[in-house]
């Protein structure tokens, strides 16, 4: 008999496979490039890691409040005040062990087996796992090309009844779109008509684009070759649930560090579920993510930002000349997701297959689409510029001969 729970049987995180598969290659060959992990090759800022010394020789660096400690809540939610406008306080923020532990929190807070809960198709697959493994129905909407791949207020429209849950993510992984402004708000206002929670995912905000180069283009609302300006649900909403993190533009991933802006009725039950669970975020992380928010880190930050603009240029670029021309709009985070269904229908083999011939990990599309990812991709640029360059130069010899 086994001894595994019913909940624990979802599928895999493959793009974690790569990983292993990647490591496997350096180790053999020393010549892996990898455009399939999430995350920045670049450290913290600089006074992050000057300030995790001082804490090391000047902090207990015991447990802290569970929803972290009050300095860093109050840097959230100024973090908050001066991008959005909004207003926000430190009661408003919940700090968590990771974004991931924030959509657990929640999910658990405001979700009962067998509630419905609306994710977008292709998205990330965390949400859709982790909602299934805590018993909950999931609805994909299929989202493509003439949505941006976003969902709409005409598909929750659609749907035979409001759902208990909505999840968006804007950019999105793995696609790198966003949700227009005026959508956004028509999506949160329905939500707050229909008795729906809705879970805004912005743990890639600071990480946007202008259009130049954008495969798939949307009449621009700023300036030719500006980045364009995230939106945040609680702009219209302060019935909706923002997730924060630290990993993406802060360039702080193994630090596992996130935050929620929680309506406060659900904040009593996020407080007794994460008391228990975690006790609290890490707080060597905590006390070192203090300086992340400052002008001397946003300088640092804004740098890899200008870098992913290169690599992202750079990449759609060399696609193209491989003939790989189908690709999601690239609006912000780090991704180009492309459909190569002239290449193979079986991403997870043929990614294999690039990986033995070339040392390019590149992550497989079933991770992010249950019923198209058997033909894409998503190349992540989050790397060295260099890195790119020879990951092109090794898919041209591999693909064209």
């Amino acid at each position: 008999m086994s001894r595994e729970s019913r909940r624990s049987i979802i599928p895999t995180f493959y793009v974690m496979d790569v990983w292993k598969a990647a490591a496997e290659r350096a180790r053999t060959h020393g010549d892996v490039v990898v455009l399939a992990a999430g995350q920045p090759s670049t450290p913290a800022p600089a006074p992050v890691l000057r300030a995790t010394k001082q804490a090391i020789d000047a902090e207990l660096l015991g447990y802290t409040e569970t929803f972290g400690i009050l300095p860093l809540r109050a840097a959230i939610a100024e973090h908050h005040r001066r991008i959005y406008g909004y207003p926000v306080d430190a009661d408003d923020v919940v700090v968590t062990t990771g974004s991931s532990g924030a959509f657990t929190l929640i999910f658990l807070a405001a979700f009962d087996a067998g509630d419905t809960v609306v994710v977008a198709r292709p998205g990330y697959p965390a949400y859709r796992n982790t909602l299934s493994a805590l018993g909950c129905r999931v609805i994909e909407l299929d989202c493509r090309a003439d949505t941006r791949f976003q969902p709409t207020v005409a598909m929750l429209e659609a749907l035979p009844e409001p759902p208990r849950g909505l999840i968006i993510a804007s950019p999105a992984n793995p696609t790198g779109t966003m949700i227009e402004p005026d959508e956004l708000a028509a999506i949160a206002r329905w939500c707050d008509e229909h008795g729906t929670l809705l879970i805004s995912d912005e743990i890639y905000h600071g990480i946007t684009y202008g259009d130049e180069g954008t495969p798939t283009r949307r009449p621009s609302t700023t300036p030719h070759g500006t980045a364009a300006r995230c939106s945040s649900s609680w702009e219209t909403s302060r019935n909706s649930v923002v997730i924060g993190s630290v990993s993406k533009y802060f360039s702080m991933t193994g630090w596992r560090l996130g935050w929620m802006l929680a309506p406060a009725d659900l904040r009593p039950a996020l407080q007794r579920l994460a008391s228990n669970m975690t006790v609290c975020p890490p707080a060597i992380s905590q006390y070192a993510a203090l300086h992340a928010f400052g002008a001397e880190a946003k300088a640092e930050l804004d740098g890899h930002v200008s870098r992913y603009a290169t690599n992202r240029a750079l990449l759609l670029s060399g696609l193209a000349e491989l003939g790989i021309t189908d690709l999601a709009p690239a609006d912000g985070a780090f991704y180009a997701y492309a459909d190569i269904g002239h290449l193979t229908d079986d991403s997870r083999k043929w990614c294999a297959e690039v990986l033995e011939a070339t040392g390019v990990a590149l992550a497989p599309g079933i991770d992010f689409d249950t019923v198209n990812g058997h033909r894409t991709v998503r190349f992540s640029f989050a790397g060295a510029t260099a890195d790119i360059e020879t990951a092109l130069l090794r898919l041209r010899a591999y693909l064209l001969g």
